[in-house]
C-alpha cells in the first residue's frame, strides 16, 4: 500500500489526464489538500446475519482478498485525501488490526495520516454514537483540530469506485453549503433502504425523504429514483455549526438523512446533488451497498462475470488492501485434474482433484478431492473435507466441512442446521457445523 500511494500522482496523470484538466487539476489538488475525510465504520451490520457476529461490516471480507472498506480508503488515496479519521464503535478489533497493519503508515512522514477513532462518549449522557451526525459530533474535537477547510463524510460500507475530487469542485463551484453524491436506481430497491432525493435542473436538492415508503421518481423516469449515498461535503465551519445546534435538540434523531439534510433544507441553505460518475471511463457507475446476505453473495458473485461490472483489474484504480505473505495457490495433480471455471481462487489454496464452478475461494481454504462446488463463497481458512457437493453456499472463516456434505440441494433439510437467505443461499459459519465460534482476526 505504502508503495502504491507514492505513484497514484503518476498514475492520475496518465489514466486521468483530461478529466484532471477538465476541472482543473491545480484547483482539485489544492481542495483535496485541505479535506478531511470521516469514514464511518462503526455500525453493527445486523442485517449480514453471522458474518457480522464478530467483526463490524466495513470489515468484512469480499471478493477474494479485501475488506469492504478498502474500496472507499483506496478511493481516499486515488483522490489525494490523505488525512483520514476512520470512526470506529461495534466489534472492532479485526477492523482495526487490518488498518494498523495496512494503512496506517500511508504517507506519515508528509503530514498525511489514518486515524483509528473509537467511539469516546463525550456528551453527558456517556451513550455510544446516536446516528451518524452524533457520531461526527463527538469527533468535532479531532476534526477542528486539524483545522481542514473542507470535510468529507463517508461510509465505510459500501463497494464502489469514486474519485471525490470531482465531488469536491463540483460543490466549491456550485457555492453549495451542503454536497450529496446519489446514484439512480429502481423505485422498488429504494423504498425502505435509502434516502430519496427531488432535485431542480441545476441540481439542487429541493426535497429529502429518508427510507420513504412510497419513493419519489426522477422526472421523466416513472422507475428509478434518486437516493442518497451517504457521502457528503461539507465546510468544516457550516457542519460544526449545524451539528452543535442538531447535538441540543431534544427532538433530534442526530442523524444527517433525518435531521441535518432536512432542517437544512428548510433553513433553506443551499444543498446541492453530486450525480455520481465513473471515475475513469464512461460506463455506467457501479456501486453497491452489501448490507444483506443476499445483497453481499451477489455482488460476490458479479465479479465471476465474463465483464464484471465492477473491475477488480483495473490498473488505473488499484484497490489497495493489506494480506499476509502467503504462497500462491496450488492444485494439486491427481488421477483426475481439477476442473476450475469461472471462479477466483485466493493465496494458499490447496485443491485437490474437484470441480470448481462459479464460485469465491479466499485465502487459505483447502478444498479436499471429488469435490463439487458451485456458487460458494469460502472465506479465508475453510477446510472442505473430501467428496463434498456444494451449491450456493456462503462459508464463514474457519468452517470445517465434514467430508460428504450435500449442502444447498434440499433447503427443507439446509434449514434445521443453517441459515437460508430469501434467495436460497445458505450462510454457515463454524458454530452452525458444531466447531464453536473461533475468532480469528486475520479473516
Amino acid at each position: 500500500i505504502q508503495k502504491l500511494s507514492s505513484i497514484i500522482y503518476i498514475l492520475k496523470q496518465k489514466s486521468f489526464g483530461s478529466t484532471m484538466k477538465s476541472t482543473g487539476a491545480r484547483f482539485v489538488s489544492r481542495l483535496t489538500n485541505n479535506t478531511m475525510a470521516l469514514v464511518l465504520a462503526g455500525g453493527r451490520g445486523e442485517r449480514l446475519g453471522v458474518l457480522t457476529d464478530w467483526r463490524t461490516k466495513p470489515a468484512v471480507p469480499f471478493g477474494g482478498k479485501f475488506r469492504i472498506i478498502d474500496f472507499t480508503l483506496s478511493n481516499c488515496m486515488h483522490s489525494g485525501i490523505n488525512k483520514v479519521c476512520v470512526l470506529t464503535q461495534y466489534k472492532s478489533h479485526s477492523l482495526i488490526r487490518h488498518l494498523i497493519k495496512g494503512w496506517t503508515k500511508i504517507n506519515n512522514d508528509s503530514g498525511d495520516f489514518l486515524d483509528i477513532v473509537p467511539a469516546q462518549q463525550w456528551t453527558d449522557n456517556e451513550t455510544w454514537f446516536q446516528g451518524t451526525a452524533d457520531a461526527v459530533f463527538q469527533s468535532l474535537d479531532i476534526i477542528e483540530s486539524h483545522g481542514p477547510e473542507y470535510v468529507i463524510i463517508l461510509a465505510g460500507d459500501h463497494i464502489y469506485n469514486m474519485d471525490y475530487g470531482e465531488m469536491l469542485a463540483e460543490h466549491v463551484n456550485n457555492g453549495a453549503d451542503f454536497s450529496v453524491a446519489c446514484f439512480a436506481i429502481e423505485r422498488e430497491k429504494a423504498a425502505h433502504q435509502f434516502g430519496v432525493l427531488s432535485v431542480n435542473e441545476n441540481g439542487r436538492i429541493i426535497d429529502f425523504e429518508e427510507k420513504p415508503k412510497d419513493p419519489k421518481t426522477i422526472s421523466g423516469e416513472d422507475n428509478k429514483a434518486l437516493v442518497s449515498m451517504g457521502i457528503y461535503v461539507v465546510s468544516q465551519k457550516y457542519l460544526s455549526s449545524m451539528l452543535r445546534d442538531d447535538a441540543v435538540s431534544e427532538r433530534s434523531n442526530h442523524d444527517f438523512g433525518k435531521d441535518i439534510i432536512p432542517e437544512g433544507l428548510r433553513r433553506g441553505d443551499h444543498f446541492h446533488a453530486y450525480m455520481f460518475r465513473n471515475p475513469t471511463n464512461d460506463d455506467p457507475p457501479y456501486w453497491r451497498d452489501v448490507g444483506t446476505v443476499d445483497s453481499y453473495y451477489a455482488a460476490n458473485m458479479e465479479l465471476l462475470e465474463p465483464e464484471p461490472p465492477l473491475n477488480l483489474y483495473d490498473k488505473a484504480w488499484p484497490i489497495a488492501t493489506y494480506q499476509r505473505q502467503l504462497p500462491p495457490a496450488f492444485i494439486k495433480p491427481g488421477k483426475d485434474d481439477s476442473d476450475i471455471q469461472s471462479s477466483i481462487i485466493g493465496s494458499a489454496c490447496v485443491i485437490e482433484n474437484s470441480e470448481i464452478r462459479r464460485s469465491v475461494i479466499f485465502s487459505e481454504v483447502r478444498v479436499g478431492s471429488g469435490c463439487k462446488i458451485s456458487g460458494v463463497l469460502a472465506l479465508g481458512g475453510c477446510k472442505i473435507g473430501a467428496n463434498c457437493h456444494l451449491q450456493n453456499v456462503i462459508l464463514d472463516n474457519g468452517c470445517i466441512v465434514p467430508p460428504g456434505s450435500i449442502i444447498g440441494f434440499d433447503p427443507k433439510a439446509d434449514a434445521e442446521k443453517f441459515y437460508i437467505t430469501r434467495e436460497g443461499v445458505v450462510l454457515i459459519n463454524r458454530q452452525m457445523l458444531g466447531q464453536g465460534i473461533r475468532y480469528n482476526p486475520e479473516f
